[in-house]
């Protein structure tokens, strides 16, 4: 096989192959050059508009007295989604990308705080749909809590793990959700179940010393996840109908569940997602405890018929060269959780998708239900937010 391969080579067909390509460069070339500097131009001029864009923190204290279930946050996540992408001149001009909110949960050594960090575009917008439905919450700017670690953890003083998650299946598949904890279901307080629980209970239990950053990254989504769903609803349906000439077979009772789900969860507003934790402490109590903890609370949310998470990129440093790649993904991660990047170069994740009620679920403001020792709320009910504020 290998003597054939180089008798092709050697032919005079292949040789004459060879100098028509080389004769040919002035066509090839300027097309390969073109392809390259187009993608240092977009890179370019994306990076340029995301760091010349303002950013601002929020904090949000929330009352003991909040008593709306997860879909109040749902509602909250709907009225952001804004698919605009910008025209020719602001995408390849003016590197217009489109805008990303990112809700994070960083608890300082058991004390918890809710934040949200948004382009100062957008701060209005984003306080008055809180407020909208969430009335009693007090809402705040605020330094960027990311700066009380040294820039360059991991060191001698401060270790450092990361993960970022992924989804177990497709995007159409949804994760369990609020629905399925039966949150709006149950009348009474104490007999409901919420989700977050687990998350915030593990952030309270942490030592003085220790920080735990839960971080969600979204931002609106096409339709092309609704095109996989519809392809998976009818690959399940086929079943029922069966083969020409062959007797159709019921649905199983999970395959009937399933297609519920599907078409639930495809009615609802779809957003690129992504899930990144952050552990980092002293070097004198880093406790590799606490990474099977973070894995642990994220698979509440799994189902084998549906959907969950798991473990997309780590700072475990592999095989080959352990030591150094592990140290260079704990800096690569920190750095992405401090500049809030994952859609966008330089630090551009694959993504997948999330529906606002999924975003609900694993991030909302709790009520009575969340009884974490150390969970800071606000000391005292807002009437009404303001009646100027902007919208």
């Amino acid at each position: 096989m290998v003597m054939g391969a180089l008798e092709i080579f050697s032919s005079g067909f292949a040789i004459q192959i060879l100098k028509t390509f080389q004769e040919l460069w002035y066509i090839w070339l300027p097309i390969i050059l073109f392809s390259i500097g187009w993608e240092i131009w977009i890179f370019y001029v994306q990076l340029y508009f995301i760091s010349n864009t303002p950013w601002m923190l929020l904090e949000v204290k929330v009352p003991h007295n909040v008593f709306k279930s997860p879909q109040a946050m749902e509602l909250v996540f709907n009225t952001l989604h804004n698919t605009y992408e910008g025209d020719r001149i602001e995408k390849y001009w003016k590197g217009f990308v489109k805008g990303w909110l990112s809700f994070e949960i960083a608890s300082f050594g058991g004390k918890i705080g809710f934040f949200v960090r948004v382009p100062k575009i957008m701060k209005n917008l984003v306080e008055a749909q809180i407020y909208a439905q969430y009335p009693e919450v007090e809402i705040a700017e605020v330094d960027d809590y990311t700066k009380t670690l040294p820039e360059n953890i991991p060191n001698e003083d401060w270790n450092l793990w990361g993960v970022e998650f992924g989804l177990t299946k497709e995007d159409a598949y949804p994760i369990r959700t609020y629905m399925d904890f039966k949150l709006e279901d149950v009348k009474e307080e104490m007999e409901k179940i919420d989700p977050m629980s687990s998350l915030l209970e593990y952030m309270s239990s942490l030592k003085e010393g220790e920080n735990v950053w839960f971080q969600l990254l979204i931002r609106a989504s096409g339709n092309k996840w609704l095109e996989e769903g519809k392809k998976l609803k009818e690959k399940i349906a086929a079943k029922a109908k069966g083969k020409e000439g062959a007797p159709a077979s019921p649905l199983l009772p999970g395959e009937t569940e399933l297609l519920k789900a599907l078409d639930r969860n495809m009615a609802k507003l779809g957003f690129d997602a992504g899930v990144r934790v952050i552990y980092a402490a002293r070097s004198d109590i880093y406790d590799l405890m606490n990474i099977s903890s973070i894995t642990g609370v994220m698979k509440q949310y799994n189902s084998q018929n549906l959907n969950g998470f798991k473990p997309q990129k780590t700072t475990s440093g592999g095989f080959w060269f352990k030591k150094e790649r592990e140290f260079r993904n704990k800096r690569l991660i920190a750095r992405a959780f401090r500049r809030r990047g994952y859609f966008y170069h330089p630090y551009k994740r694959k993504s997948f998708i999330l529906t606002s009620e999924e975003l609900a679920t694993i991030y909302h403001y709790p009520g009575r239900v969340v009884t974490a020792p150390t969970f800071e709320r606000g000391e005292r009910k807002k009437g009404t937010p303001p009646p100027n504020l902007p919208i």
